[in-house]
């Protein structure tokens, strides 16, 4: 008698995998790409990028830590990816309900990784600039600081500034406000959602304007209520779905 192997557990679970509906399918892989661009996100910047940002000499934290560096870089990258893959994920379904909607909100996730982008290229350039001034001695740091400064400030302004204040709560209050609306997910859900938007908004404004300094306690507490409801939201999307019914009756009145 032939036993059922791995083989056709694997073979199985693909089966089944294409069978999902669309729907479900696109609630999967929006939940999973959700969670995979915050994670990668947070071990980047708290887990890596840190101690090269508390650095008394960030010149020579730089200069000596370059695996540091393009870990996070990649992290960074990996991020912007896998969050431009979640609106893409979703896009099928929001624009069942509103086509341009779907668009901005996609669009909005491409434009968050310009900055992105910038930033990573920053930190590779001061990578650069601190091995010059680790293998000079770190005796002259006049020559070096002007630079470095700048370059240690671009992804300050790229994230904290550019993408905090003019696009992310941007995307996220298209998104919420599609999500309420069409009843795709929970109302409290998608409520809780846009109030952290505001949230998040008002903590760029503040570290803009130098009212609150970035990954400071304040900061902190007013950016993770947004970051609590995206991880409720990405477990919601796999276990639960969207509401099916919703999508079904917003196709019918397209």
């Amino acid at each position: 008698m032939r036993t059922r192997g791995a083989g056709d557990g694997s073979q199985a679970l693909g089966r089944a995998a294409r069978r999902l509906d669309p729907d479900r399918r696109s609630a999967i892989l929006t939940g999973s790409f959700f969670i995979l661009g915050t994670a990668s996100g947070l071990v980047g910047l708290g887990a890596v990028l840190e101690p090269l940002l508390s650095a008394a000499d960030y010149l020579a934290a730089y200069g000596t830590m370059e695996t540091r560096v393009l870990i996070a870089s990649l992290l960074e990258l990996l991020m912007s990816a896998s969050l431009v893959a979640m609106a893409a994920a979703a896009y099928p379904v929001l624009r069942k309900h509103s086509p341009s909607a779907a668009v901005a909100y996609f669009g909005a996730r491409v434009l968050e990784a310009v900055p992105v982008i910038v930033g990573v290229v920053s930190m590779l350039a001061l990578t650069e600039l601190g091995k010059e001034y680790v293998a000079s001695g770190g005796g002259d740091a006049s020559r070096f600081e002007p630079l470095g400064s700048i370059l240690a400030g671009v992804p300050e302004w790229a994230g904290h500034a550019i993408l905090d204040v003019a696009i992310f709560p941007f995307g996220a209050s298209i998104l919420y406000w599609t999500l309420f609306s069409a009843r795709l997910v929970p109302r409290w859900l998608s409520v809780w959602g846009l109030l952290g938007a505001v949230f998040y908004w008002v903590a760029g404004i503040l570290v803009m304007f130098h009212a609150v300094t970035p990954l400071t306690t304040p900061h902190i507490l007013l950016q993770a209520p947004l970051g609590l409801q995206e991880m409720a939201l990405a477990v919601w999307l796999i276990v639960r779905g969207f509401n099916l019914g919703a999508t079904e009756e917003g196709a019918e009145n397209a």
